[in-house]
């Protein structure tokens, strides 16, 4: 922006406690630092104005009485008050304006009524789970500003743009290993409150850097609603997909052999773990997780099922519904198996999605329903943008496993 290119000299240099002393003489109380007519708001609105005057100067290409301007086709022509709202409050600012109309501001926009940050501090709160309502009563507390639940629905109705675009983005050709898993919230879409599931997909590239590929809503699942999100995925690039980890998510085996039909579909062992201690009696729990995790952390299949026989028949007269389970869904239990240690850590579990569905149900929890499926889907997105960004290295040991992955698959790579 030009006015920034005009005072970003000043912007950098540090503010001495010279100047901070001088700014800060007659200040008594507190109110005359934050108050109505305090420090704050007047250094927002002169600096607000100074920067605008700098705008302008960097438009018409001289300065005010320069000569330059003489006979240039353009020249100022007043001003006009404006109130704008700030993270400082209210204030009036004083917009310059050229005779020939064509000056456009960029610290305060043509039919804006805020200053550029302010928005993206009702959008920051908004991703924190905050309720229109919530927000409203904060900014009038902390800044004294008064905004309305309509105006703040407007300006995070804008990410809505945002979330259309990422949800329909190109994806890489290949992801080694896509995890899914889901998260239930809850809607009160056509006046009525009810439980939405909303699926998350995070895949790994083939740098090991996680990306997660989509989100999606839906009342039910099945292998309808799984095959079009399959084909969705199939549109946006993705030819290949070596390993889908996921939590027994129904009609998703059917659904992504049917379109990536190479897939290997490994179920969470964790939350198999999980759904085996449900019933167990908390003496038991330590004694019993061992003992499964001799099942998952053989070294083979077969050594795996010698000690998924013997757990039962050290537990089955107490628990029989446990090695029940774990046969019913061993087919997809166990494909880790056929890998080597290097890849096994990398998919036998859903950790590294479920750590992001735990941040994300911090932000959720704090808010009893969402009013529309489209608050649900712009409080997740903004969620997730905030916890991509401290996603800056790629997975732990990935080049071992990758490498394994190479060798193995080096036709589909």
């Amino acid at each position: 922006m030009a006015f920034l290119a005009i005072s970003k000299k000043d912007i950098r240099m540090p503010i001495s406690d010279k100047l901070i002393d001088q700014l800060l003489d007659g200040c008594d109380s507190p109110d005359d630092i934050l108050g109505e007519a305090g420090l704050l708001k007047q250094l927002t609105k002169k600096v607000a104005e100074r920067a605008l005057e700098a705008e302008m100067q960097a438009h018409l290409g001289y300065a005010p009485n320069d000569a330059a301007g003489n006979n240039s086709g353009n020249s100022r022509n007043g001003k006009t008050k404006k109130a704008v709202r700030s993270t400082n409050g209210d204030v009036e600012l004083d917009i310059p304006r050229d005779r020939n109309g064509s000056f456009e501001p960029k610290l305060v926009r043509k039919g804006e009524r805020q200053l550029n940050g302010f928005d993206e501090r009702i959008v920051a709160l908004y991703a924190r789970g905050m309720t229109t309502r919530d927000i409203q009563a904060y900014l009038e507390e902390a800044y004294g500003v008064e905004v309305s639940p309509t105006f703040i629905s407007q300006v995070t109705n804008e990410v809505m743009d945002e979330v259309k675009a990422w949800q329909h983005r190109p994806l890489a050709k290949l992801y080694p290993v896509v995890y899914l898993d889901c998260l239930v919230v809850r809607s009160r879409d056509s006046g009525v409150v009810q439980n939405k599931s909303v699926y998350l997909a995070l895949g790994i590239n083939t740098d090991g850097e996680k990306e997660l590929l989509g989100l999606w809503m839906a009342q039910t699942e099945g292998a309808k609603f799984w095959l079009s999100v399959m084909n969705e995925l199939k549109n946006r690039g993705v030819d290949d997909i070596f390993i889908a980890c996921c939590d027994g998510l129904k009609g998703f085996p059917e659904a992504i052999e049917a379109v990536y039909p190479k897939t290997q579909v490994q179920l969470c062992i964790v939350h198999q773990i999980r759904h085996s201690m449900r019933y167990v009696n908390w003496k038991q729990r330590k004694i019993i997780a061992a003992d499964l995790k001799l099942i998952y952390g053989a070294a083979t299949r077969a050594a795996a099922e010698q000690a998924l026989e013997e757990f039962a028949e050290k537990w089955d007269e107490e628990h029989p519904t446990i090695s029940r389970s774990w046969r019913a869904n061993w087919e997809r239990l166990s494909v880790f198996f056929e890998y080597p240690a290097e890849i096994r850590k990398a998919i036998y579990t859903t950790n590294a999605i479920e750590s992001l569905n735990a941040s994300l149900r911090k932000i959720t929890k704090t808010r009893r329903s969402f009013p529309n499926d489209e608050a649900i889907m712009k409080v997740l997105y903004l969620a997730l943008h905030q916890a991509s960004k401290k996603w800056t290295m790629p997975i732990r040991n990935w080049k071992p496993a990758m490498a394994q992955f190479e060798i193995m698959y080096q036709d589909r790579i």
